[in-house]
């Protein structure tokens, strides 16, 4: 099955904290998205073993996306090569025109190494003659993949970003964003939880810096090609 998009991150709520509003709007537009989540999530600080992975599946469900999740150890997650062929072997697989992957300044370890992966994933995709290179089986009987673009949404542990490269405004499906984290009791308290809080304050934050109720930012592995200047909205002060 081919996707628009693929989405590599190392947890389940990693894509839908990240970037749910743009995941919400790209479905609505009948777009094909595949969320890849390098390991479980577990264990996990508020549920028993397996209740993160339904709380998952619920999650991509209200956002209109699919979602595979590789069982490699939380908190432990390396960037390995095994790994990195791993992931390119589903870009291959699936034929992603874009794919979005976790900023790399996070304090959290496992985002760090899906970074790093991520990015080796999409390179190591578009090469060919994996015949000729040891530990190369698992993409020797593929064809080249090259992904036209890759973007970093901003990552809520990463630091505050002074740049970014375009931002979505996501106000109309915000509710669906919310709604999409909400399920997450495994590691969000149900009432009142600060994270969420903080989150929902950065999208808060740049929806007014760009004159919206909410908006997610992100980066560019290259620079911005637009075919056409007039799908930019107006900005605030002009």
């Amino acid at each position: 099955m081919s996707y628009d998009s693929i989405v590599i991150t190392a947890h389940p709520d990693d894509a839908e904290t990240q970037m749910g509003g743009t995941l919400a709007k790209l479905a609505d537009r009948g777009q094909r998205i595949l969320l890849v989540d390098l390991t479980a999530g577990e264990p996990s600080d508020f549920a028993a073993p397996g209740e993160r992975a339904r709380q998952a599946a619920e999650a991509a469900q209200i956002l209109g996306v699919d979602r595979l999740t590789l069982q490699h150890q939380d908190r432990l997650l390396i960037d390995s090569q095994e790994l990195r062929t791993e992931v390119a072997a589903l870009i291959r697989e699936h034929q992603p025109p874009t794919v979005y992957a976790i900023g790399e300044a996070s304090v959290h370890p496992d985002h760090v190494a899906a970074a790093g992966i991520a990015r080796a994933a999409v390179f190591l995709a578009r090469l060919g003659r994996w015949d000729e290179v040891p530990g190369g089986e698992r993409l020797a009987g593929q064809a080249p993949w090259a992904v036209d673009r890759l973007f970093f949404p901003h990552c809520k542990m990463e630091t505050p970003w002074s740049d970014f490269a375009f931002a979505i405004d996501v106000s109309e499906v915000y509710e669906r964003k919310r709604q999409a984290l909400a399920v997450y009791t495994s590691i969000f308290q149900e009432q009142g939880d600060r994270l969420l809080a903080l989150y929902e304050a950065e999208d808060q934050y740049f929806g007014r810096l760009l004159g919206v109720a909410h908006a997610e930012i992100f980066r560019s592995a290259s620079p911005v090609l637009l075919a056409d200047p007039s799908v930019i909205l107006p900005g605030v002060h002009g």
